[in-house]
This record gives structure tokens, sequence and C-alpha cells, in this order.
């Protein structure tokens, strides 16, 4: 019914996931994620502790196979779960239990991985991942949203279409970006059109909010008006320079 993206960019440290699915609110109970300790998407019959239990074994130094290991083999209903992961170093782990509803199954590539079930066919994250690798240029969210798009085109979740979320964390304890569809009838063009209006004040307001480096932030008002209006000119140029390189993805 599901099928996810978990991501790990280790030049910029971020971590991230996304999902779509034909089931509500999935950005609810899919996604988890730690700054500095991993990332894991729980789905198929969802056992949620797969997402919070994961999340305590990767602080405590278990590796995403471990972790893995450990959590499916304490549940005796893990044959028809789903879950893959990051860990802090980068390893990577993934498991589809024998009684998943097919088509199911998972892909580990350099630095992410694509994991799906209840879907048309192997297709779907066959060009989830592919597009997910020929779009590395990108800014992250829209890297999710190309592969996701792709992945809908390939035949998606054979059911229909429902939910959709990206969850991406930074260097901070709280995320950069998470927004959710929880019930849509084109849920990826919903998402598309909320991580566009994120860029319009809210991710440069972001990065002016505490922060380890800041734990006051700017509380100014002129001062930090001035630094978003800074921020959204230098984004401006950015866009600017992805469209003379052929990026038309808004």
């Amino acid at each position: 019914m599901t099928w996810s993206i978990v991501y790990r960019d280790t030049e910029k440290g971020l971590l991230g996931i996304a999902v779509s699915t034909c089931a509500f609110a999935v950005g609810s109970r899919v996604p988890f994620i730690e700054t500095e300790t991993g990332a894991i998407a729980s789905q198929a019959f969802v056992n949620p502790f797969y997402g919070r239990r994961g999340i305590e074994l990767m602080r405590a130094g278990a590796s995403a196979e471990q972790m893995i290991a450990i959590v499916t083999s304490s549940d005796a209903g893990r044959g028809q779960r789903q879950v893959h992961a990051i860990d802090r170093h980068g390893g990577q782990a993934a498991y589809t239990g024998a009684d998943c509803i097919p088509w199911c199954g998972h892909l580990v590539r350099k630095g992410f991985s694509v994991a799906g079930n209840m879907l048309s066919g192997a297709a779907v994250i066959e060009e989830t991942a592919r597009v997910f690798e020929a779009s590395a240029g990108d800014p992250l969210p829209r890297r999710f949203l190309k592969a996701l798009d792709a992945g809908e085109a390939a035949g998606g979740d054979k059911r229909g279409k429902q939910s959709a979320a990206i969850l991406i964390h930074g260097g901070e304890e709280y995320p950069l970006l998470d927004i959710r569809v929880d019930d849509h009838v084109d849920p990826l063009a919903e998402l598309r059109r909320l991580e566009a209006v994120s860029r319009q004040r809210s991710i440069h307001y972001q990065k002016f909010q505490p922060s380890r480096a800041n734990p006051a932030g700017i509380t100014d008002r002129e001062e930090l008006e001035r630094l978003i209006a800074q921020s959204i000119a230098e984004a401006a140029e950015a866009e600017s320079v992805l469209a003379a390189h052929g990026d038309t993805s808004g």
C-alpha cells in the first residue's frame, strides 16, 4: 500500500524520507528521523515500534542492520512488515517480510533505499530509484518529488492514492522540512504545491530560529526581515541557475 525513499546526504548532513500511499495520513506513521541518529521508514502492516524502538537502538549505537534484526526478531507479525533505514554512519538495511502483500520489495543503493508493497509492480521502486539518482543536482525536496512522481507514473500503489509526505532533518533537533498531505485526490500534486509555498518564506524564516549555534535565534524584527529578504534573494538567484541548467520543476 506504500512506497518510500530513505536518504542520507553526507556532504550536507541531511537525513530525509519521502513516502506516498493509498491510505490516510501516511506522514503520521511511516517516517521516523532523529538528527545525528538515523532515518527509518516502517510500512506495510505498520508497527510503530519499529520506528520508535529503532531510533532508540540506533541512538544507543546499533547499526541499521542490527536495529532491523532486533525489531523484527521480537515481532510475531514480522512476515507482513516492511522497514528500511540508514544510520548515522551511512549503514543501510532493508527488510521485506515473506508474507508482505505483493507486489513488494526493496532496493538499496549508495546513500538511499526505496521500498514498497501492494504496488502495481517492480517498476514503481525501480523508476523511483532511477529518477532519484538522476536528479542528484536538485534540492532534496524536489528530488523526492520527482522520484515519487516517477513511481506514480510507473503504476504506484495499485489501489490508488490518498496521502504523501516529506520529512527532512539537517543539523538541528527539529526538521528542516515536514510537509504532509493527509487526504487528497492527488496527494503528490498537493505535496508539490506545499513545497513551493515553503520556499516563499517559511524555509527562509527557519534559518534564523533558535539553533545550536545561536540558541536565542534572531529576535530583532527589523533585522529578521532584512535577513529573510536576503535569503529569498539568494534563493531566487540559485533558482535562476537551476533554470539555466534545464530544471523546470518549479
